[in-house]
């Protein structure tokens, strides 16, 4: 918007005793966004223009910028400019530690990221195309920043087994469907990403616990599953797990491979969290790459909002299979978010996204290692890595009075429960360090989980009748 479209709908008038011209300024400003003639995202004009146009100093308009500010009505972007700022939702009830999210990466300006990205996909495509139907599993431009981005953990990459979809569940639903029938049995840890309970329970499929040791599924334990199941299909997430955040030794995953082919079953290589890690070991479609799925998210490592995850099958027929299968519930990714991820992958705003998100992560771990050092056991190893922890309670503490003391206090976390499949859970809890965007408010969250971790459960309150 201009700035003389901008004065026409804001018309500004000091008056002679209506208070101090830079708070008039500020009230001004209050007045035409509680009457929408200001919009979320405009630019107000420069304070020196609008020093000139009303005759006034520079210095009671910086002012009356600061106040409006102040009321958390600008957002002020340096040279950009400043601009109103997005419409305060309501407060949370509820300080969120139980939604595995990544957090807002750190240095980056995601707005002008999104903007900068979206202009580009609009210069260089055509708009029509973009808001119709596409071919299933994506374009050959997609594969291929799906096959670069992939190369980070399994490399080399064939664009064209890569498969583009509208997110990891969908991902994960569409390789079950392609490889079992109803009433199979997946093979899975003790604890495992609820994701898949869900999905195996809405498509027919039994889940099946291996045996698991201090490093996780054990080759043994994987064997006996599907023999005494019949299994042909063995989910791992093998790089800080969720949610107990262990990652498996490159021999184990060997010997984990090496006893699924024994058995003839291929294996669901759920990866979200690998490239949190710095030196994580090969993964398990590039140590075995003819038995292996490999599916991975971007909604953990760069943003939720882009609904685009890339499965990279072990040959073409599979590819086939599991297109197909995906077409039975969801026909195509969005076509307008799997192109920005393809530009921004392309442009390496990707690459900088992730660079910002887990330099958030790392000082997030830090900071939750610091608050809740004393309070529980946190399972992951030094350093520290991911979005997530895995906390041993203390007792007399249980997981699910843990997680309704810690609802009482408008904070919500993960109990063992969620990730129990059909096995006595641990006692102990997931606390996610991602969904909260403000640090402060983070560590607030922490602390108050903290101080009741640290404290007696109370009982339960008599009812009043």
């Amino acid at each position: 918007m201009q700035d003389d479209d901008l004065y026409a709908i804001w018309p500004l008038r000091l008056a002679r005793g209506s208070g101090p011209r830079y708070r008039q300024i500020a009230d001004l400003i209050e007045r035409a966004v509680a009457e929408n003639r200001l919009q979320p995202g405009d630019r107000l004009p420069p304070q020196r223009g609008l020093a000139q146009r009303l005759g006034i100093d520079l210095t009671t308009v910086t002012r009356g910028y600061n106040e409006a500010g102040l009321r958390g009505l600008l957002d002020p972007r340096g040279a950009a400019g400043t601009f109103i700022s997005r419409r305060a939702e309501p407060a949370a009830l509820v300080l969120d530690l139980g939604m595995n999210l990544p957090p807002p990466p750190l240095g980056c300006d995601m707005q002008e990221l999104l903007r900068r990205g979206l202009a580009r996909v609009m210069g260089r495509q055509d708009v029509h195309v973009l808001m119709t139907y596409q071919l299933a599993g994506g374009s050959a431009a997609e594969r291929a920043a799906g096959a670069q981005w992939l190369s980070q953990s399994a490399e080399p990459v064939d664009a064209g087994h890569v498969l583009v979809t509208p997110g990891a569940q969908a991902a994960l639903a569409a390789v079950i469907l392609a490889c079992s029938q109803a009433g199979d049995a997946i093979v899975s840890e003790p604890l495992v990403y609820p994701g898949l309970l869900a999905a195996a329970e809405q498509l027919g499929r039994r889940v099946v616990v291996a045996e698991t040791d201090d490093e996780g599924m054990t080759p043994t334990g994987l064997e006996r599953a599907c023999r005494e199941s019949g299994s042909r299909l063995v989910y791992l997430n093998p790089t800080l797990q969720n949610p107990t955040t262990r990652t498996l030794t490159e021999s184990r995953r060997c010997d984990l491979l090496r006893s699924a082919a024994a058995c003839g079953a291929q294996v669901i290589e759920d990866d979200p969290y690998r490239l949190f890690l710095d030196a994580a070991p090969p993964t398990m479609a590039s140590l075995a790459p003819a038995s292996v799925f490999h599916i991975s998210t971007l909604a953990k490592c760069l943003t939720p909002g882009l609904r685009t995850a890339y499965v990279l099958a072990p040959d073409l027929d599979s590819r086939a299979h599991v297109l197909a299968s995906m077409r039975s519930f969801a026909l195509m990714a969005t076509p307008l978010m799997s192109a920005l991820a393809a530009q921004w992958i392309a442009s390496g705003a990707a690459q900088d996204i992730l660079d910002g998100v887990r330099a958030e992560a790392q000082a997030r771990q830090l900071m939750a290692r610091r608050v809740l050092q004393g309070a529980a056991v946190l399972t992951q190893a030094e350093p520290a890595e991911g979005i997530h922890q895995w906390l041993a309670l203390p007792a007399p503490w249980t997981a699910n009075a843990l997680a309704r003391a810690a609802r009482d206090e408008g904070l919500s976390v993960a109990s063992s429960d969620a990730f129990r499949a059909g096995v006595d859970a641990p006692n102990a809890i997931r606390v996610s360090l991602g969904a909260e965007a403000d640090r402060a408010q983070l560590e607030q969250a922490l602390g108050t989980l903290a101080g009741l971790m640290r404290s007696r459960p109370q009982p339960p309150r008599a009812a009043m009748v």
